[in-house]
């Protein structure tokens, strides 16, 4: 990835936490967090990781809104930042943090249920 091209995608990562923070009003909208931001080569398609804290209704609740409100967003974004092309967005949920979640507390039950041998 081009220096260019990654330096683009943290900006759009700030500007569209900032978007959705301040600018979408929608109470379906739980505590969204961007992850990553990947765009393509030829700055046209930006691909947005979502991170949604809540169980999983939440979760594809929040990105069905994300997903109806992206021509809001990118026109927003549009005028954020100056480019020839608004890259066109994609909002994708982004379990990881869920997953890790999930791996820690799995590693504590193990941790738990090997007692040390008593003397």
């Amino acid at each position: 990835m081009s220096h260019r091209i990654g330096r683009l995608a943290e900006e759009i990562k700030r500007e569209i936490s900032s978007i959705i923070r301040q600018e979408l009003k929608d109470p379906r909208i739980g505590f969204v967090s961007i992850t990553a931001v990947e765009v393509s080569g030829d700055l046209r398609h930006a691909k947005i990781y979502v991170s949604v804290l809540g169980d999983e209704k939440q979760a594809q609740d929040t990105l069905a809104v994300l997903k109806k409100a992206q021509g809001f967003v990118r026109t927003m974004l549009g005028r954020k930042i100056k480019l020839r092309y608004t890259p066109e967005l994609h909002f994708e949920l982004d379990n990881s943090i869920s997953h890790g979640v999930n791996i820690m507390k799995k590693l504590k039950e193990i941790q738990s249920d090997e007692k040390p041998p008593t003397e």
